[in-house]
């Protein structure tokens, strides 16, 4: 028997049933705030995009700004591996853990693990641990699934990592060793975070803006320096770390943010919101 890890946010972050499913994350597309068209998926590109950060709200917050990634990621082809990198809200199960067999549920079907992949980062680096108790209850790798779906079907495998421990010299040492196992395979690795979170629009922006310069400019250690000096509350700086030293590993000569926005701008009140950012690192 496959092992089935069930959708813990269905119902609740996105909608619970594949048509209303898909018919929100079009409206995701088409938004305002999103690329304003959907995507085709374009497949004869050369495949140039290499990581992407992506928020991991719930769709009708941060769906929009999602979709411009993912519109991103459609033009350029497709891969036949995705990495995603979250942090662990939850606190449970290993610092860094990584599942390496079985399937992940959503409404739209479900996505098969990429064991081979799973077990060769697992071989690259003693960080990681096998361990799906982190991953049962956390939501941020879960609600990029059906985006990807969305694009591609079931015509990709993956392989969630979820960060616990989130200091630099994990996160890098997770990038490189992502850049040993992922070299000579057509792969794309998603880092999953939202930026500053529950602040005045004004200081959000401000705090927002200096770190994604830093993740523009590929600049792990700058990065991490902004984020200390300046509070920033991204939750998942370390999956977004890795994603930069991965990126730089593989070949990317460019990181664009292509779309920042913040909670505000959906609800109207911005005395207290969270930012969302989405980056794409091109070869």
């Amino acid at each position: 028997m496959a092992k089935i890890r069930r959708p813990r946010v269905a119902g609740s972050f996105y909608e619970g049933n594949a048509e209303s499913l898909k018919a929100q994350i079009e409206n995701c597309f088409l938004q305002e705030l999103g690329p304003k068209k959907c995507p085709k998926v374009n497949k004869s590109a050369s495949r140039e995009v290499i990581g992407l950060v992506c928020p991991h709200a719930g769709y009708m917050f941060s769906g929009p700004v999602a979709a411009n990634a993912y519109y991103e990621l459609a033009l350029n082809g497709k891969p036949d591996t995705v990495v995603i990198l979250g942090p662990n809200h939850t606190g449970y199960g290993s610092a860094l853990s990584l599942m390496n067999e079985g399937f992940w549920r959503t409404p739209l079907g479900d996505v098969e693990i990429d064991g081979e992949t799973a077990n060769q980062i697992a071989k690259e680096t003693s960080l990681v641990d096998v361990d799906e108790l982190a991953h049962r209850f956390e939501h941020s790798i879960e609600v990029q699934l059906p985006f990807l779906q969305y694009l591609y079907g079931s015509e990709f495998k993956f392989v969630p990592i979820c960060f616990q421990m989130q200091d630099l010299s994990s996160a890098v040492e997770i990038g490189k060793a992502l850049v040993e196992v992922l070299a000579s395979k057509n792969a794309v690795v998603i880092a999953s975070s939202d930026m500053t979170h529950y602040e005045p629009q004004r200081n959000a922006a401000a705090k927002d803006m200096a770190a994604l310069k830093a993740v523009e400019a590929m600049d792990e250690k700058r990065f991490y320096s902004i984020i200390e000096a300046r509070n920033v509350t991204a939750c998942g700086y370390g999956p977004i770390a890795a994603v930069i030293t991965a990126a730089k590993g593989l070949g990317a000569k460019e990181a664009k943010l292509l779309c920042y926005k913040s909670s505000g701008d959906i609800t109207g009140d911005y005395s207290s919101v969270v930012g969302y950012a989405t980056v794409s690192f091109k070869k």
